[in-house]
C-alpha cells in the first residue's frame, strides 16, 4: 500500500507543478503580446516621426549642412581649406581666433 501512496502523492506533485507552469506560461504569453504591441505601435510612431522630421527638413529654409555662424571658411592658397573658429565673449573684447588647415 505504501508505494501506492507514494506513486500518488508524487503524481499529485507534478500535476501540482504542471498546473503552476501552465500558469505561468499564459502569464508569460500575454506580456509577451502586450509588448509586441507596443513596439509595434512604438515603431510605427518612430516611422511617423521620422517622415515629419524629413519633411521639416525639406521645408527649412537655407541649407541642412550649412555651418553655424561664429564658422568661417576659406581657401588656402595650396588648394587647403583652411577653418577659422572664433572663440571668446563678445563683452570681454576681441574674440580669440584659431585657425586649421583642412586638406
Amino acid at each position: 500500500m505504501s508505494d501506492v501512496k507514494t506513486l500518488s502523492e508524487r503524481i499529485d506533485a507534478l500535476e501540482s507543478r504542471l498546473m503552476f507552469q501552465d500558469e505561468t506560461i499564459e502569464t508569460l504569453n500575454k506580456t509577451i503580446t502586450e509588448q509586441w504591441l507596443k513596439i509595434d505601435a512604438l515603431t510605427r510612431q518612430v516611422a511617423e516621426l521620422s517622415e515629419r522630421l524629413q519633411e521639416a527638413e525639406t521645408r527649412a529654409p537655407g541649407a541642412a549642412n550649412e555651418p553655424p555662424p561664429h564658422y568661417c571658411s576659406r581657401h588656402h592658397p595650396s588648394g587647403a581649406g583652411e577653418l577659422l573658429v572664433l572663440f571668446g565673449a563678445f563683452d570681454r573684447g576681441p574674440p580669440l581666433t584659431a585657425t586649421a588647415v583642412l586638406r
